[in-house]
């Protein structure tokens, strides 16, 4: 085969690639940076229905792997197509991400590098406000609540 040749079947492989569906680097002529994928954006407390609603639309989409980490970013330098479209895709699903953020929130994470790096930082951050935390002080235990409220536990 000559080096023509295995160019051509490249150049058709990654057309075919790029109208796959099932292509994870596959982006639909609607999909754009600006676009707001779910209604009601995360403020803090709603961090749990925030999570199941973008995990659905971004699975919906196929780039719920940009946010678990299972797609890792190609070596630049050795694969520079790769790392090209990649880059493409995860851009486009970390402004997804920041479109359904509060403005505090989006500030906080607006200079992470990969959409997972968001994904992860999010949960640290807001996952844990959702379990009460007891706190004990000398005979009286106490709960810690939502907004920081104050409850006696019944231990």
């Amino acid at each position: 085969m000559t080096n023509n040749e295995m160019s051509s079947n490249l150049e058709a492989h990654t057309d075919f690639l790029k109208g796959n569906l099932s292509n994870p680097y596959f982006t639909h002529h609607s999909d754009h940076p600006g676009l707001v994928l779910i209604s009601k954006p995360l403020n803090g407390d709603n961090y749990s229905t925030w999570k199941r609603a973008m995990t659905l639309t971004l699975n919906s989409k196929n780039k719920l792997s940009f946010v678990n980490g299972s797609i890792k970013a190609p070596s630049e330098e050795t694969d520079p197509e790769g790392y090209t479209a990649w880059s493409r895709c995860n851009d486009m699903v970390h402004s997804w991400i920041i479109n359904t953020l509060n403005p505090e929130i989006s500030d906080s994470v607006i200079y992470y590098s990969t959409a997972h790096e968001v994904w992860e930082y999010l949960y640290d951050r807001f996952s844990q406000a959702m379990h009460p935390v007891c706190l004990k002080f000398s005979e009286t235990s106490l709960v810690l609540g939502r907004n920081n409220s104050l409850f006696q536990c019944i231990t």
